[in-house]
């Protein structure tokens, strides 16, 4: 049995693997009922009294298939100054055959090859929980092509390609409905129990079960890159991870080992220097030797965190390390983004009103923030696009495009330098007519010095006036034509369903209310805080405003974790102790930056993956409390008492095996409880 936890191995998405490891296929298992099956039969030959000759051999065959693998690699541990607390435990079998007890260290290596079959089976069965999905993904699909239809292989589709999925075919690629209607099982991506309804511009996932009607999907992702292929590579690179708490444990383990051996040569050497029996000294020491070893300690971290990991995965939240998913469980307060966290991020413009003297019509003003917004990733830039085109506008090119984080964008269309962004001063709303438009007043937002209208002020210049739907809460922007103002575009965004049960839940788990932190207006972020049930809003903040709201709260001694989606929000994602970030509309930068991607659009997941942290954290605790107690226990016995060593090891490798599968809990259904609300409303 290795002390130290094989990383889970997961082939890469083009390849199919089995649902199930089969016990014959691992070599582990395959040594481990060798080594038990030779000892059993020179047992059996043994107690029928024949010579030793007869079961001589099969002991000795015992030894060599148990405990050929550990004592090579201890070996190699050795030559490179360390030493592995598995060759104490061959050394320690071969000393009690050394001294006649040959039986009882054959016995000896059955149970510890035994052990570490099995901790080889609960690793693979990690890996086969995420594995799994691979199967979920056909390995070919029907393309539509100018000359009809073609079956391809999977990994062979390209963006843009048009995918035909029949009835109760599974999809080949993550893309999008282009036409057609039917519902889809996504249980295995997002968890969701019942099939979902599918139309033309929802998005599928690749794996998932196609109902009972016919779909032409576009392929919006490359099959490397889908939802299965990242949640199986994340956890393959989670699995090579190391918690801090298994960092130390591994830290002090060599220190233990060498100590281990000091404490061994004691207890041998001093009741021989009062007279006692070789043997007896002999067999105390090794039985020490045995029941002193760490191995149970060492498995105590590894398999819950990335239980909880796989679990994580299967339904749709992608936990980057067993570092990030023990941070999760320690984090006492929550601060969320608003657009594309707390709303669904898919906002809708509401309102065109071009300023008096622009000389633009209401469509005019819409092609032109369309055009400047065409090539930005932000949700409201791409709800203008969506608006334009829904009004069959068109769209002009954009030249030297820039986006500022948190303030808005600019390009050159048409030979004018548009710029979008929030309306936040009511001088950037003085008419161009009086003379007095301030082109300044966009780049003082980006630089944090102008002032925004936190106070919901509606005078004649502010937003509220120009706009009707800023007073119902709004998001306002601002389009300028060359520095000069033209007019404003109003958006709303819809609050997602869960938000007010997903904020409840978070506030009990870490007992105070979430913050809400915003780039958007005081009119906006009240409107969803009033929804949800939160007290403290702030808002009209610049990324580096959101970061510095984060480490606030930080340097007040609590752990934060930040949920958010955009680019503004990739800083307070990497300043934050734990980062979550909405993954399907999230931007690559939110994505890289965060500790946990959530791959569904429901918040839901954010306070199940905490719960699931915090489960995960307790295991750790009571595998640690197991192991200590197992071998102080045997250690008092050994040294107060007479410790038979079959007992020893019996008791050492058990405690073992019985960290690992506790650790493995977590792989369960029901370790998963995304419902989970004590309560509906918030703490304030």
């Amino acid at each position: 049995m290795s002390t130290t936890l094989t990383p889970v191995r997961v082939p890469p998405p083009t390849r199919s693997a089995p649902r199930r490891t089969r016990v014959l296929a691992l070599p582990e298992t395959r040594w481990a009922l060798a080594s038990t099956a030779a000892f059993l039969l020179g047992l059996a030959l043994d107690l029928g009294g024949l010579p030793w000759w007869a079961y001589g051999p099969l002991y000795a065959l015992a030894y060599a298939t148990g405990g050929w693998e550990p004592a090579l690699e201890g070996l190699r541990a050795l030559r490179g100054r360390t030493l592995d607390v598995d060759l104490l435990m061959i050394v320690a079998a071969l000393g009690a055959a050394a001294i006649g007890q040959v039986l009882d260290g054959a016995l000896l290596i059955v149970i510890f090859a035994t052990s570490g079959a099995l901790e080889a089976l609960a690793t693979a069965r990690t890996a086969d929980s995420v594995r799994g999905l691979l199967d979920l993904a056909p390995t070919m699909a029907t393309r539509v092509t100018g000359n009809g239809e073609e079956t391809v292989p999977t990994g062979e589709l390209t963006l843009g390609d048009v995918l035909l999925i029949r009835p109760g075919e599974r999809i080949g690629a993550d893309g999008r409905v282009l036409d057609g209607a039917s519902e889809a099982d996504q249980a295995t991506i997002t968890g969701e129990p019942l099939p979902v309804a599918k139309g033309p511009g929802d998005e599928v996932f690749a794996g998932t079960l196609n109902g009972t009607g016919v779909l032409r999907v576009r392929v919006e992702r490359d099959p490397a890159d889908s939802v299965i292929a990242r949640i199986v590579t994340l956890v393959e690179e989670a699995s090579r991870t190391k918690a801090p708490t298994q960092l130390f444990i591994e830290k002090i383990e060599q220190r233990y080992a060498v100590g281990i051996v000091i404490a061994t040569l004691a207890v041998f050497g001093v009741p021989m220097l009062f007279g006692a029996d070789l043997t007896d000294a002999l067999l105390r020491a090794m039985t020490f030797m045995i029941v002193a070893s760490p191995c149970a300690v060492v498995l105590a971290t590894m398999p819950p965190l990335l239980s909880a990991i796989a679990n994580a995965g299967r339904h749709g939240v992608l936990v980057k390390s067993a570092v990030a998913m023990e941070r999760l469980g320690e984090v006492d307060a929550v601060a969320l983004d608003k657009t594309g966290t707390l709303t669904e991020g898919a906002p809708e413009v509401s309102e065109v009103r071009p300023l008096p003297g622009s000389g633009l019509a209401p469509d005019d003003l819409l092609a032109l923030a369309a055009a400047a917004e065409h090539p930005s990733e932000h949700p409201l830039g791409r709800a203008v696009v969506r608006a334009a085109g829904e009004r069959g506008l068109r769209i002009a090119d954009a030249r030297n495009f820039v986006a500022v984080p948190g303030s808005g964008v600019t390009a050159v269309v048409g030979g004018r330098r548009i710029e979008v962004g929030r309306a936040g001063d009511p001088s950037d709303l003085v008419p161009p007519d009086t003379g007095v438009g301030r082109p300044e007043a966009m780049d003082a937002r980006r630089t944090g010095s102008a002032g925004a209208d936190s106070k919901g002020s509606a005078g004649p210049g502010s937003p509220a006036a120009v706009v009707p739907g800023a007073e119902a809460g709004a998001t306002v922007v601002l389009v300028t034509g060359d520095g000069i103002p033209l007019g404003t575009l109003a958006l709303t965004d819809r609050l997602r369903p869960q938000a007010g049960a997903a904020t409840a839940a978070l506030t009990a788990l870490t007992g105070t209310a979430p913050v809400l932190l915003t780039g958007d207006n005081a009119r906006a972020a009240a409107r969803v805080a009033e929804a949800t049930g939160l007290t403290d809003v702030r808002a009209d903040l610049l990324p580096e405003g959101k970061v510095e709201a984060v480490r606030r709260l930080q340097d007040a001694g609590r752990k934060v974790l930040f949920v958010g989606d955009g680019v503004n929000d990739a800083p307070a994602l990497a300043a934050a102790h734990s980062g979550i970030a909405m993954g399907r509309a999230g931007a690559d930068l939110a994505l890289e930056t965060a500790d946990a991607v959530v791959v569904r659009d429901e918040l839901a997941t954010v306070p199940a993956v905490v719960r699931l942290s915090r489960a995960a954290r307790r295991l750790v605790l009571q595998n640690l409390v197991i192991a200590g107690a197992f071998i102080t226990g045997l250690v008092l016995w050994d040294l107060l008492g007479h410790l038979p060593l079959p007992l020893g090891v019996a008791g050492h490798e058990g405690s073992t095996v019985l960290v690992g599968l506790n650790g493995l809990r977590l792989l369960r259904e029901s370790a998963w409880r995304p419902g989970r609300v004590p309560f509906q409303g918030t703490r304030g």
